[in-house]
């Protein structure tokens, strides 16, 4: 390992330590703060409001996240989002109380906003920190460090609202918002294609007027480019609707845990989401040890395969199973999600620069809108159905739509191999069977 890729990687490390500190605020006041609503408002309607206006905003600004980083560099749009979000714990603190409703939604907007701009910076962005050949070791490193964070975060809030209060949680999670923009500063002053293209219009003397037509025409094209890859999009419908089957297990969990032990509801949910993270973290070590033996990324059929195997696991945490049983499903669940997200995650990072924050603030949007609509309907059909069949119907729908996506990959993959076959025997040696084998339909030219 050259001098140089140790200080890359070294520095990554500090920034995704920053990202777990500040990850661990987040789980910490996604308890703290639905709680706080229902003590200020009295109404579990207003906890669903604030959920949705949360939502809402990340979905918003992942659909102008590609055109905002064409504009700004990464590192300046990831400090500004976790200061910005820090500012929102700030005013909760300091707001009077009869304006702490209205602050509530201010804070839910502000919060969703930054942290969807703050993920598709992050993401986008790897390989220019890494290098193109460590997206895998990056992707998986992330993911464990942020699942440690979540059971973290989740086993400690409770304590921390009984004993110290919502001002400590809030004041708690602007300090790790505070630290991740520490470690965010602390990167190199760099210079993206965007930030070159943008000095070179303007050394060429185009008006301003000029620069801001031919940013609104690179994002036009390259969304036109990602729409001319049906399994690109296909993957990325598959994130949302796994989205959606992701709120249905995370609805249906208390639910769940209390039926199962009225006295102690909490004991399921803790051990649960504990296995589980040890089953993300396994999965990343086997991940990082097969990317740096083979050179090679699990890539978009690992993808759609680990949906079918989580959204299964998932599906049987819920039936009733003794305990045995359900430590190693939700083993299976962690490992599976694990894989999941650095495949998908790693395999967005392989388009071309000027396309990839356009895949990248689609797929939040597409994440939002999931996961927000999925909380709402999930919510209302507890009431009537049991946890089990809620979440079957909705991780199935997840599975039904993996099952066309693998389908697509290995007919994509077949016809390559075919076509690389032809141009073998028809004498070219342009593409190789090595290059042929690789390809699986989603990906976009960079033409």
């Amino acid at each position: 390992m050259t001098s140089g890729t140790a200080l890359k990687e070294r520095r990554y490390r500090i920034l995704v330590a920053g990202y777990a500190i500040s990850s661990y605020g987040t789980f910490l006041n996604l308890v703290a703060l639905n709680l706080y609503v229902y003590a200020v408002t009295n109404r579990a309607l207003a906890v669903g409001a604030f959920m949705t206006v949360r939502f809402a905003a990340g979905f918003l600004t992942g659909l102008v996240a590609g055109p905002l980083l064409a504009r700004w560099s990464a590192k300046g749009a990831m400090l500004w989002a976790n200061l910005l979000q820090a500012a929102a714990m700030l005013l909760l603190v300091l707001v009077p109380d009869e304006y702490h409703t209205a602050s509530l939604f201010t804070v839910s907007a502000v919060v969703g906003a930054a942290g969807t701009l703050f993920m598709v910076a992050f993401r986008s962005s790897i390989p220019h920190m890494v290098g193109e050949g460590r997206t895998t070791w990056a992707n998986s490193l992330m993911v464990s460090w942020r699942s440690m964070a979540m059971v973290a975060g989740f086993a400690s809030s409770g304590v921390v609202v009984s004993l110290m209060g919502y001002t400590a949680a809030f004041l708690a999670d602007m300090g790790t918002f505070l630290v991740c923009a520490l470690t965010v500063a602390l990167l190199p002053m760099t210079r993206d294609a965007a930030d070159a293209t943008a000095d070179g219009a303007k050394g060429k003397g185009d008006p301003e007027g000029a620069e801001g037509t031919k940013g609104k025409i690179r994002s036009s094209a390259a969304l036109a480019a990602l729409g001319a890859a049906p399994a690109l999009l296909l993957m990325v419908a598959l994130r949302g609707v796994d989205a959606l089957g992701s709120s249905s297990h995370n609805a249906a969990l208390p639910v769940y845990s209390t039926r199962l032990d009225a006295d102690s509801p909490a004991v399921f949910v803790s051990v649960f989401w504990c296995v589980w993270a040890i089953g993300n973290v396994l999965a990343q070590q086997v991940l990082r040890r097969y990317a740096k033996r083979t050179e090679r990324a699990v890539g978009s059929l690992g993808f759609g395969l680990g949906t079918i195997v989580m959204s299964g696991t998932f599906i049987l945490a819920f039936a009733g199973f003794p305990w045995a049983a359900t430590i190693v499903i939700a083993l299976l669940a962690g490992a599976a999600d694990g894989v999941t997200e650095v495949s998908y995650t790693s395999h967005l990072q392989t388009l071309p620069s000027d396309l990839r924050t356009h895949a990248f603030g689609l797929s939040a949007t597409v994440e939002n809108l999931g996961f927000g609509i999925g909380m709402i309907v999930v919510a209302t059909a507890l009431d009537a159905f049991t946890p089990l069949s809620v979440v079957a119907v909705a991780h199935g729908a997840a599975i039904l739509v993996a099952l066309v996506f693998v389908a697509q990959v290995l007919w994509q993959r077949n016809a390559s191999r075919k076509a690389t076959a032809d141009s073998d025997e028809g004498g070219s040696g342009d593409a190789g069977p090595a290059r042929g084998s690789h390809r699986d339909g989603a990906e976009v030219s960079g033409g």
